[in-house]
C-alpha cells in the first residue's frame, strides 16, 4: 500500500474533475499525498538539495557528533541496559522564516532558499484553493482564515530543514517521534533515496516512498478543525537508518497566532452534536501553547484543553 501520487498539472486540463477527486481522496482517506508536476522548477529543487547538503556537511555535521542524541546513545550503550531513548529525536534541525537569521556561509543558500520558499508558498495557496473547492467553501476561505481575514498577510510560513544522519543503533532511538502536525498545510520536500517517513493508516505504519522532486502534502490539526473533521491530521514518524543521511525540508503554512480557528459554518451539521463538541473555536496561539507541551501525545485532549481555555 502506497500513499497517493497525484499529477497536479492535470488540474488545468481535461482531467480536472478526476484530479480534484484524487486530491479529495488524499485529504479524506490518507491525510498525506504526493504531488508531481507541481510547477516548481526542477532546476530550483536541485539547487535546494545542493545548498542544504552543503550546509549540513560544512556547518552542522561536526556539531551533531557531540549533540545530545549522540551523547545519550553512547551512554546507553555503555550501560548495556537494553532500554530505548524515547524522549528525543535523532535529528539535526533548524528553522527558516521571514524574521530569523539564516546560515550565511554557504554560497547561494539564502538566495536559493528564499526563491524556494516563495514557490512553496504559492503552491500552498493553490492547494488550499483546491481544498476550498472540494469542501464547497468560498474561494479563499482557508487562506483568509489562516491570515485573520480577507486580504491580510499574517499567516506564518516556516521551513524546517532537517537531516537524519546515519544511526549506528537505529533500534534504540527515534528518528522523529510519532505526532500530528499542529498547523495548516505542510509541504515536504524529502530525500530522493533515503526513506524513513511513515504514516499511520488503519492501524498500520505505511512508508511514504521517496519519489524524486515530488512534494508531499499533509494536513495539520487546523485543517481538521476547519473542515469539521472531513480532513484529518494523521500520525506520522521518521525511522532512523544505519545508512544514508536523510534530508527533509518541511514547510508549514500555518495560521497567524491571532487567527481564530473554528469549523467552517457551512460544514457544521447541527444534528451531529457529538462532532460539534469535538472541534471548538479558539485562537491559534492558545492551541500552540498547548501543543508545545503535548506534541507527541494524541490531539483530542489538545482540542479539549483549548476549549476549556475559551469556555466554548
Amino acid at each position: 500500500m502506497a500513499i497517493p501520487v497525484i499529477d497536479f498539472s492535470k488540474l488545468d486540463g481535461e482531467e480536472r474533475v478526476k484530479t480534484l477527486a484524487q486530491i479529495a481522496n488524499g485529504c479524506e482517506e490518507w491525510g498525506f499525498f504526493q504531488l508531481v508536476n507541481h510547477g516548481i522548477p526542477e532546476e530550483l529543487l536541485e539547487r535546494v538539495k545542493k545548498v542544504c547538503s552543503e550546509c549540513y556537511e560544512l556547518e552542522r555535521e561536526e556539531n551533531f557528533k557531540s549533540s545530545k542524541p549522540v551523547k545519550l546513545l553512547n551512554d546507553l550503550l555503555e550501560r548495556k541496559s537494553g532500554e530505548k531513548l524515547e524522549n528525543l529525536d535523532w535529528e539535526d534541525v533548524f528553522l527558516l522564516h521571514d524574521n530569523n537569521e539564516w546560515p550565511s556561509n554557504i554560497p547561494g543558500f539564502k538566495e536559493t532558499m528564499a526563491e524556494y520558499r516563495s514557490e512553496l508558498k504559492k503552491l500552498a495557496a493553490k492547494v488550499m484553493a483546491v481544498m476550498d473547492e472540494n469542501l464547497g467553501l468560498p474561494e479563499g476561505y482557508i487562506k483568509a482564515a489562516f491570515n485573520g481575514g480577507d486580504g491580510l498577510d499574517k499567516a506564518f510560513f516556516g521551513t524546517k530543514v532537517s537531516h537524519y544522519p546515519p544511526c549506528p543503533h537505529p533500534e534504540l532511538v527515534n528518528g522523529l517521534r510519532a505526532h500530528t502536525d499542529a498547523g495548516g498545510v505542510i509541504l515536504l520536500f524529502q530525500d530522493d533515496e533515503v526513506g524513513g517517513l511513515q504514516i499511520l493508516k488503519d492501524g498500520q505504519w505505511i512508508d511514504v516512498q521517496p519519489l524524486p522532486n515530488s512534494i508531499v502534502i499533509n494536513t495539520g490539526d487546523q485543517i481538521e478543525v476547519l473542515s469539521n473533521g472531513r480532513y484529518k491530521s494523521v500520525w506520522h514518524r521518521v525511522l532512523p537508518s544505519p545508512n544514508g543521511n536523510r534530508r527533509s525540508l518541511a514547510s508549514f503554512y500555518n495560521p497567524s497566532m491571532e487567527a481564530i480557528i473554528a469549523p467552517a459554518p457551512k460544514l457544521v451539521n447541527k444534528a451531529n452534536q457529538e462532532v460539534e463538541k469535538g472541534y471548538p473555536k479558539f485562537v491559534f496561539g492558545d492551541y500552540m501553547s498547548i501543543y508545545a507541551e503535548q506534541k507527541f501525545l494524541p490531539k483530542e485532549p489538545r482540542f479539549q484543553a483549548v476549549r476549556a481555555m475559551r469556555g466554548t
